[in-house]
C-alpha cells in the first residue's frame, strides 16, 4: 500500500486564478490567501519519492521554487526538493567531490549554516531594536507595550466563543 504525504509547494510568484483552476483539474490543492503557497497530499513510497514525483508532474505547470514535506520525518527533519540550475548543480558536485561527500549532504550543510546565520542576524537585529527602545523608555513601558500588542494580536486570531 502506498502512503500519502502532505506537501507544501512554495511558488516564485502568485499563480493566477485561471492557473489554479486548471491545476485543480488534475491535482487537489489548497492555496493560501496570496496564492504563493499550495498544499496537497501526494502518494509515494516515501516522502522523498512523493516530492520527486510531484516535482516531475507539476514542474512544467507551476513556477515552483521549493517543495517541502509539511510534517517532519522521524528524525525531526522537513525534507526539501529544490531544482538547481545547471551551473549551481555543477558547483555543488565539485564541492562534494572535494570534500568526499554527496552533493545533497553539502547542500544540507550549507542550508543549515545559512539558516543559522539568518537566525543569528535576526536575533542581533531584535536586540539592537530593543536597546534603542530601552534608551528612550523604561523596561516596564516596553514590556507593557509588547504584552498589549501580543494580546491584541492573539485576540484577533482567536475566533469568538459561541
Amino acid at each position: 500500500m502506498t502512503a500519502h504525504h502532505a506537501i507544501e509547494i512554495h511558488l516564485t510568484r502568485p499563480i493566477t486564478p485561471g492557473e489554479l483552476g486548471h491545476l485543480r483539474r488534475g491535482v487537489s490543492v489548497a492555496a493560501n490567501a496570496d496564492r504563493t503557497r499550495l498544499m496537497t497530499v501526494h502518494a509515494g513510497r516515501s516522502p522523498r519519492r512523493a516530492l520527486h514525483t510531484l516535482r516531475r508532474r507539476l514542474g512544467a505547470q507551476l513556477p515552483i521554487d521549493v517543495l517541502t514535506t509539511h510534517y517532519p520525518d522521524k528524525h525531526g527533519q522537513v525534507l526539501l526538493n529544490v531544482a538547481l540550475g545547471h551551473r549551481t548543480n555543477q558547483l555543488l558536485c565539485q564541492a562534494a567531490a572535494a570534500t568526499g561527500q554527496r552533493p545533497r549532504d553539502v547542500l544540507r550543510e550549507r542550508m543549515t549554516e545559512a539558516i543559522a546565520r539568518d537566525e543569528q542576524r535576526r536575533a542581533q537585529l531584535l536586540t539592537a531594536r530593543l536597546e534603542d527602545l530601552l534608551a528612550q523608555h523604561t523596561p516596564e513601558e516596553v514590556l507593557a507595550c509588547a504584552a498589549g500588542l501580543l494580546h491584541s494580536r492573539q485576540r484577533c486570531r482567536t475566533p469568538p466563543e459561541p
